[in-house]
């Protein structure tokens, strides 16, 4: 279970993707029903840690907490300067324990440094990408992602998307409603792919926002009707090739994986707050059949829904 968190504050550390850290994991959302985390900031040496921007976060806590922490995150630091030693050691003791570790940004550098990516999958923001690759070769970065999980370390690319790697999490260990409750809160998506692109090649597309505003809200509206890109561009006033590519322009993914998406996060909460049967739940998120919308949770989740409500559902509550 997610309870414990550790940030690492690291001297020249990112002021916005320490504060993601901070804002997911450490504050008390138990008035809204959402989860309370046990957080703490630490560092090698308690004191005032200065920033990449000169000001200074003063830390009273050293690492003890952070040898037993369910997660040890870290925020964007210095890419060529190894951190302290004894952060570096905290580290590699949090992953061969089987905790969470969670990188923001150039934070997969400290990482890295810790020798605990190699063998793995990871990324880190794409101007750092080709860097990562050539200090650490024994990893493999994906340069095109907005974040990466192999095993329990989590790497996320370039700054915002250090929150869908959090939420991520989040959702992993605690369901979807806790991740939805943080995210309402900061007022993000409550759900991105990790495999989505880290570039939006349009990010003001040729047509207004709202006009995509308004298909996308009638396609969550519609979920469990066959919404083919046909008639999803009709109701845009646009052709289907058109559609399509500046769907993909505004979003970073296509109509049927974003489709896709709503109804995997759709069916997620239905599992989670209802008895419906798997066959009703797929009909009611367009899946379709339990065995269709067994395989999607397979594919993105690595989990059952038989096993999701197990775990989520309910009966699990409490």
């Amino acid at each position: 279970m997610l309870h414990t968190i550790a940030c690492l504050a690291v001297p020249q550390m990112a002021p916005f993707e320490f504060g993601v850290i901070c804002e997911v994991f450490g504050i008390d959302r138990a008035d809204q029903g959402g989860p309370t985390f046990d957080f703490h900031i630490v560092a090698a040496d308690p004191g005032p840690v200065t920033t990449k921007l000169g000001f200074d976060v003063v830390v009273h806590e050293g690492l003890d907490f952070a040898l037993d922490a369910d997660l040890v995150a870290v925020p964007a630091s210095l890419i060529d300067t190894p951190p302290d030693e004894r952060v570096l050691e905290i580290i590699r003791r949090a992953v061969e324990r089987g905790a969470w570790v969670l990188s923001v940004c150039s934070g997969a550098f400290t990482l890295g440094h810790a020798g605990v990516l190699d063998g793995r999958r990871s990324t880190t923001h794409w101007m750092y990408t080709d860097r990562l690759a050539d200090m650490f070769p024994a990893t493999d970065v994906d340069p095109d992602v907005l974040f990466v999980q192999d095993g329990k370390v989590v790497t996320g690319a370039g700054t915002a998307a250090g929150i869908d790697a959090a939420l991520h999490i989040v959702r992993t260990e605690l369901g979807a409603s806790a991740a939805n409750i943080i995210a309402r809160r900061m007022v993000v998506p409550p759900q991105r792919d990790g495999g989505q692109s880290q570039f939006i090649q349009t990010p003001v597309p040729e047509v207004q926002s709202d006009s995509f505003a308004k298909v996308t809200e009638w396609m969550l509206e519609h979920l469990d009707q066959d919404l083919t890109v046909d008639l999803l561009a009709r109701k845009a006033l646009m052709s289907p090739r058109t559609f399509a590519r500046r769907f993909r322009a505004e979003t970073g993914t296509t109509p049927n994986a974003w489709l896709n998406r709503q109804r995997l996060l759709r069916a997620q909460q239905l599992l989670e707050e209802t008895t419906l049967t798997l066959e009703e739940v797929a009909r009611e998120t367009g899946f379709g059949a339990a065995a269709v919308m067994r395989h999607h949770f397979l594919k993105v989740l690595q989990t059952t829904p038989t096993q999701y409500r197990r775990v989520f559902g309910p009966r699990a509550v409490g």
